[in-house]
């Protein structure tokens, strides 16, 4: 996990917000706590919303799912 969390954060100091998405949404992929995999979740949707994408449907269903919109 510690090459994702360089990748994230490479993503944030590059401003690389389309990146985020998919860097919290792997994130969020990886782990075995649903707490965590919400935490992740949220920032890839909160991205996704910002800019518009797709991904934002998706990521608000996975959330549902868990109880957390």
């Amino acid at each position: 996990m510690s090459d994702l969390n360089d990748a994230i954060l490479e993503a944030h100091a590059n401003n690389d917000e389309v990146r985020l998405v998919a860097l919290y949404t792997q994130a969020a992929n990886e782990t075995n706590d649903v707490d965590t995999a919400c935490f992740f979740l949220t920032y890839a949707y909160i991205y996704a919303l910002e800019l518009g994408l797709r991904d934002a449907d998706t990521l608000y269903l996975r959330l549902d799912a868990y109880g957390r919109v």
